[in-house]
């Protein structure tokens, strides 16, 4: 499972969801996390004193070219910055094949900016649109005899951070986990005590290094977890962690990831945040403080509270249906919220039914029914949709609805609602299979 985690954290929590990991998916939504761009978490090693290659960001194929000509060697490489796993393996949308590449000149270096930058790149992890190249990382090319894959990370398990490692690095660790899992190791840490000397070196022997390295190994685990304590990190991913071929070990390549709810405190690491490698519906749904994430499903949810979201999704499944996203509105399922959500719900033609599930605490029933009524009617909604309302004034709240004419269906009891919606979204989507138009009761 520690694996697992891993993969998904270097890349968005969003894609266990989307991937079909639905109940991963949903816990990871408590809490977001940043992720930021390989030349940024390079940039944080580096003052950290833990050694990386030599290079530089450049965001224009000139300022690539002056990097080059700077590090003045003949073996580098340059690399597309974008925040997906696989880079060297995908495809740009211009047809250049590969985000990674071996160069020997700054010209070389110019060429290859002017193809990556400013064009998207499709890997396994960034799906069929791809993901925008921001800046390309041009690197001096290290020679190295051995490649480890290191990563400190937050277990549920041990309720602390964890060190998952590996001797064999350089490669999609998945794989390794699949193909030799006995490869791959952990080693919880006490917060209490953080990386003693001790686990320091028994983590570096492990890795794999010659002993003339295993000092210096034992000393960037130590500078790594400092990097985690000390910035609030959710992950720090070194693959690989490589010793090169003169006995130094270089974090190669490093994917750091950051826990939300420190932005206050580590702003600078905020600065860093790429919002052109997020979806833009979930960044406009933040700007009205809606928590939304895009899922794989069908059936819109409007929820308000995070704990309530995962028990609609859950019985949304139970019943057979599949959640299209995560949304919760918290305690601000206001008419305007409940507007901006139906909004974000009904841009993916795919939704068949929305599920509103509201308990009325903090705002009261019939003040979300008017919302509701008033949002479907100057929408024209035509998909059906079904509202659980509970709380305050929940009899004036499913009176209003009941007598808007409108064709919300209105329950009390989640259990017959999630049966409801699961029910007339199958409709719906067998009805757009066979491209006829479909019309619904309400109940008398």
């Amino acid at each position: 499972m520690l694996l697992k985690g891993a993969s998904m954290l270097s890349t968005r929590l969003a894609t266990a969801s989307r991937a079909g990991a639905h109940r991963q998916g949903v816990s990871a939504v408590q809490k977001r996390f940043l992720s930021l761009h390989e030349f940024r978490s390079a940039a944080i090693l580096r003052d950290y004193g833990v050694p990386v290659p030599d290079g530089d960001a450049a965001t224009t194929p000139e300022g690539a070219e002056e990097i080059a000509v700077k590090l003045g060697k003949e073996d580098m490489v340059i690399k597309a910055q974008v925040l997906a796993g696989g880079r060297g393996k995908g495809t740009f949308d211009n047809g250049l094949k590969g985000g990674v590449k071996l160069i020997s000149s700054p010209v070389e270096a110019k060429i290859y900016a002017e193809q990556m930058l400013n064009h998207k790149l499709i890997t396994k992890q960034t799906g069929a649109g791809g993901k925008l190249c921001t800046a390309v990382y041009v690197v001096e090319r290290e020679f190295v005899r051995h490649e480890a894959y290191l990563a400190i990370l937050l277990d549920r398990t041990t309720r602390g951070p964890v060190i998952v490692a590996s001797s064999q690095g350089g490669m999609d660790i998945e794989s390794v986990a699949h193909d030799t899992p006995d490869a791959i190791f952990s080693a919880p840490i006490d917060i209490h005590t953080g990386v003693t000397d001790e686990v320091a070196t028994s983590v570096a022997e492990k890795l794999g290094f010659s002993s003339a390295c295993i000092p210096e190994a034992a000393d960037i685990v130590k500078k790594l977890y400092k990097v985690f304590q000390e910035k609030d990190a959710t992950q720090i991913e070194i693959n690989p962690l490589s010793e090169t071929v003169d006995k130094r070990v270089l974090a190669m390549d490093a994917k750091l990831g950051f826990d939300d709810n420190a932005s206050f405190r580590q702003k600078e690491v905020w600065s860093y945040r790429d919002t052109t490698q997020e979806d833009p519906d979930e960044l406009e749904a933040a700007s009205y403080n809606l928590n939304f994430i895009k899922l794989d499903g069908n059936i819109g949810c409007l929820v308000n509270g995070a704990g309530l979201a995962m028990a609609t999704m859950d019985i949304i499944k139970l019943y057979g249906g599949e959640p299209a996203n995560f949304l919760d509105c918290g305690g601000g399922a206001t008419a305007e919220a409940i507007r901006e959500a139906f909004n974000l719900l009904l841009r993916e033609s795919k939704v068949t039914a929305i599920f509103v599930n509201i308990f009325g605490g903090i705002v009261r029933c019939d003040n979300i029914a008017k919302g509701l009524i008033a949002t479907t009617q100057e929408m024209n909604i035509t998909v059906p949709i079904v509202a659980r309302l509970q709380g305050t004034n929940v009899e004036e709240a499913h009176r209003l609805i009941s007598e808007s004419g409108l064709k919300i269906f209105s329950f009390t009891e989640l259990d017959e609602a999630a049966q409801k919606v699961c029910q007339l979204s199958a409709v719906v989507s067998m009805a757009r299979e066979i491209d006829v138009n479909v019309s619904f009761e309400l109940p008398l």
